[in-house]
């Protein structure tokens, strides 16, 4: 049976080592990663997150509107799905950019039959500009886009191997948490995604998975359902 992934990339993950911005090459690598997986026979959808482009332009803009800010960070998503869309192309993956807002001289406009129809084509599915409204996050948009899309699982690709009981940076004893279930997250404020997201997640019983994006292979073993990362169901 094919298997159908929504995968969310985080700001994080495409900065790799930078401070903002994109890095060419990962994006390359990642793209490259991203090959092996449809090669595999895996439907695969996509939402970017735009804080890496984002937090610099609004650093000088402290007291923004709400509204406007999250209406920025959409555009900043889709400045990186363009560029995520054309190193996927460079690696030979037939890919379609779909958009949340209606921008047609860049991408089209997001339908969920139309992105059905993509990932049967065998497609690479990159949505951008979150959920399209201001007030939910792009983790929010990426399990809305799972359900619609009807997913099998909700992958979200990070730089660390999974979801810790405390910050494994400031903390060398940090343990991290295998799997958990969504009620778990929402009390314990277990840091995975928004609560509206687990919410979403746990209402439509959509599997969560959380890799690191940069352990080779760790995206496929999840797919495959081998252990990796943390799990939330």
């Amino acid at each position: 049976m094919t298997k159908r992934v929504l995968l969310k990339i985080s700001w994080e993950a495409l900065q790799w080592e930078r401070d903002n911005g994109i890095d060419p090459q990962f994006l390359r690598d990642l793209a490259a990663s991203i090959k092996e997986i449809q090669d595999q026979g895996v439907e695969l959808a996509i939402v970017l997150w735009g804080g890496n482009i984002f937090r610099w332009l609004a650093a000088s803009a402290n007291g923004m509107d709400r509204t406007a800010a999250d209406y920025m960070g959409m555009i900043a998503t889709i400045m990186n799905g363009v560029a995520f869309k054309d190193a996927l192309s460079v690696a030979g993956v037939d890919t379609r950019l779909m958009s949340a807002l209606h921008l047609p001289e860049v991408a089209e406009y997001y339908v969920t039959p139309k992105a059905v129809h993509h990932l049967k084509q065998k497609r690479v599915v990159i949505c951008v500009a979150g959920s399209g409204s201001p007030f939910f996050t792009t983790d929010s948009a990426a399990v809305l886009r799972a359900l619609e899309m009807q997913c099998d699982m909700c992958i979200k690709a990070t730089k660390v191997d999974g979801v810790y009981d405390s910050d494994p940076k400031t903390n060398p004893g940090a343990q991290m948490i295998q799997s958990a279930n969504y009620d778990e997250v929402l009390t314990k404020n277990i840091r995975v995604m928004d609560h509206t997201a687990i919410t979403l997640a746990k209402e439509g019983n959509m599997p969560l998975k959380v890799v690191n994006l940069y352990k080779k292979g760790a995206m496929m073993r999840a797919i495959n359902g081998e252990r990796e990362g943390t799990v939330i169901s």
